[in-house]
């Protein structure tokens, strides 16, 4: 007898997504023999309101582009905008800026955990995690004095300094989530519930992660080595050089271990800039007019590679800046892996890429 085909849609409001996303899976019994997604319903339209506005002022609206990840849309803003203008931020706040960065990717992953988790079913891993990460939370408030949108660049440098208190602070902090995350690492690679739901599943090899142009921690669980902070050493990472966590597996759980494991190399970078700190000024003289040209900057942020195109006509607003997300380079791969897989398996496969909505639709 031949099998009946159902078409289920999921969004773009629906009780299972907390962001509005549209996806369509075609299943026979309970296997999904065809899947597409449709995205846009977050448009806000922040890249043509910053063709209206300055080039300071539209610092702090790229900056709002994501509430998980603003510092590292700003930071890539900021470099971009500094390189048109010729000017160099000041050592000491490439050091800052690479620190925070770190910082928010430790809160980015912690996130995402907790996020994972709770679609595994696995509620207490999910509650622990964020409880942990309001260490991180709490460290980045009392370095910038803000929870979320952090505001820590200015162009040409930064707002905030660190002081001997702060770091203090921030290694008490790292040395507790340190102790966590490695409790976290065991628990994702021995659990039985949980592999049950990650190991085997969503697998995607290295020649598929590099066909389907993945990126970020998704791409390095499947052994691609693919990580801007290393290709294109940005900010402080020249002198701070990252090391680049891999998998061979490239199943859901390799994402996890991959992820855990950044964890440990964001605390091992921090502890390095905070012993090492350059001398000098925060901020170097920014000019209101950023003369006519046309640059493209690239960051690691949590997700993957942040690549900002930014267009000057010589005044002082610009022309154009267009940014490309990491979640639009990693959705593809939910679609093409949920063919074959269980429908129960998609809610996972969709948490594994640690997607953004609000960033990918802007």
């Amino acid at each position: 007898m031949e099998k009946e085909r159902f078409t289920i849609p999921i969004g773009p409001q629906h009780p299972a997504l907390k962001e509005p996303g549209h996806f369509r899976f075609t299943v026979e019994g309970e296997i999904v023999t065809g899947a597409a997604v449709r995205l846009g319903y977050a448009h806000r339209g922040i890249e043509k309101l910053a063709e209206a506005q300055n080039w300071v002022q539209n610092l702090y609206l790229f900056e709002r582009i994501c509430g998980i990840c603003s510092h590292i849309h700003a930071t890539a803003y900021c470099l971009g905008v500094e390189k048109l203008a010729g000017v160099e931020a000041p050592p000491r706040a490439q050091a800052i800026r690479t620190l925070v960065a770190e910082l928010e990717r430790i809160h980015s992953h912690l996130l995402w955990l907790g996020v994972a988790a709770h679609e595994a079913g696995f509620d207490t891993l999910f509650m622990f995690s964020w409880r942990d990460r309001e260490t991180i939370m709490d460290v980045l408030e009392a370095l910038t004095g803000n929870r979320v949108n952090y505001s820590a660049n200015v162009l040409g440098g930064v707002k905030w300094d660190v002081g001997t208190e702060q770091a203090q602070a921030i290694r008490r902090g790292l040395d507790f989530l340190q102790e966590r995350t490695a409790h976290y690492l065991d628990v994702v690679t021995t659990d039985a519930g949980f592999l049950g739901r990650t190991r085997g599943i969503g697998v995607m090899s290295r020649q598929q992660a590099e066909l389907l142009g993945v990126v970020g921690p998704t791409a390095r669980a499947s052994n691609v080595l693919r990580d801007v902070r290393l290709e294109a050493p940005y900010a402080a990472y020249v002198d701070f050089p990252a090391e680049v966590i891999l998998a061979e597996a490239g199943d859901l759980e390799a994402r996890f271990v991959v992820r855990i494991k950044e964890l440990m190399e964001s605390y091992r970078l921090i502890h390095l800039i905070l012993d090492n700190l350059p001398p000098g000024e925060l901020t170097t003289r920014m000019p209101r007019r950023v003369k006519a040209g046309e640059t493209v900057s690239r960051v690691e942020a949590p997700r993957g590679e942040l690549f900002y195109f930014i267009k000057s006509n010589g005044t002082d607003t610009p022309e154009r800046i267009r940014a490309r997300t990491p979640t639009i380079c990693n959705m593809t791969s939910v679609v093409k892996l949920a063919v074959g897989h269980q429908l129960a398996d998609v809610p996972m496969l969709l948490a594994g890429i640690d997607p953004c909505f609000s960033c990918n639709d802007r």
